[in-house]
């Protein structure tokens, strides 16, 4: 179990800094010349604060294994990161728009790397909050 949360972890933390490429990718600039600042902002802000969240999920996940496959409260840590990509496997499938990714290739491929990425995590999550 130790081995797949340290690849979790690595996988986490590369996500967390793909997010750099958001804006330009997203093109948020143009996108965003319609919308107020303060929306334009809290977009900006979260998504810096969901990467520095998943950055650190893919620390904890590195450097503390140990106590997190070994320990009760690292157990507790398990279960709630198990709820939080449970969630996002959800929405996946249920909150996204199935039109922005059927019929187009790319988009279609980078659907399903990123479920089954989150059935990953979910799942290594889960089997490390059930481990004895």
């Amino acid at each position: 179990m130790e081995l797949h949360l340290k690849i979790t972890g690595i996988a986490l933390m590369i996500l967390a800094l793909v997010h750099i490429i958001f804006p330009r990718y997203f093109d948020w600039k143009g996108d965003f010349k319609a919308v107020s600042l303060i929306n334009k902002q809290m977009m900006y802000v979260h998504a810096f604060f969901v990467a520095v969240t998943v950055f650190l999920m893919g620390t904890l996940c590195v450097y503390c294994t140990e106590d997190i496959v070994n320990t009760r409260l690292g157990k507790q840590i398990a279960f709630g990161l198990f709820i939080f990509w449970a969630l996002r496997l959800v929405f996946q499938f249920f909150v996204y728009s199935p039109s922005l990714w059927k019929g187009k290739r790319f988009e279609t491929i980078m659907h399903i790397i990123f479920s089954l990425l989150w059935i990953y995590f979910t799942v290594v999550f889960l089997l490390v909050f059930l481990s004895e």
